[in-house]
């Protein structure tokens, strides 16, 4: 940590960062593809509230989530390292560090996947505004944000896990 305001660090050491404790809010089976990966909660060592930002490792064969997409949070990552594979329901493009992608509301639903030997890091960026449903086109999963700003995953057809 550099410095420190009233309101919280001025700039810190990303990778210093503590990881997030739990890998994943999904229920099972869903939870278990996520072991592969960690999150560091970079914006909220600054207190932001209107936006997140995250940097995260895939390890390989790691997943960044499932295949989804929000109808009211827009995204955006940026790759630091590795070769991770981002695999929408258009096809699938290898990336590299120095190469960025976004994901408009209700745009092509999508996810990176790490398939070689090495570690991944990205940062992942994303709007934090109330409401928001994520859809999962290749799994039976729903996502609605709750009032308190958790996630409740139901199957599509609105039944609890």
């Amino acid at each position: 940590m550099a410095n420190k305001s009233d309101q919280g660090p001025i700039a810190i050491v990303a990778a210093e960062t503590p990881p997030r404790t739990k890998p994943s809010t999904y229920p099972e089976p869903f939870f278990s593809r996520m072991l592969g990966r960690e999150k560091r909660m970079l914006g909220d060592q600054f207190g932001l509230k209107n936006f997140g930002v995250n940097q995260t490792t895939l390890a390989p064969g790691g997943e960044s989530s499932l295949m989804h997409k929000h109808t009211k949070q827009d995204e955006f990552i940026y790759i630091l390292a590795g070769a991770p594979t981002l695999a929408t329901e258009d096809g699938e493009t290898v990336l590299s560090p120095g190469m960025c992608a976004g994901f408009p509301a209700n745009g092509t639903a999508h996810h990176l996947i790490n398939r070689t030997d090495s570690p991944v890091i990205y940062l992942e960026i994303g709007d934090r505004t109330p409401g928001d449903e994520g859809s999962y086109p290749q799994d039976d999963l729903k996502a609605v944000m709750g009032a308190d700003g958790n996630w409740k995953f139901t199957h599509k057809d609105g039944s609890d896990y």
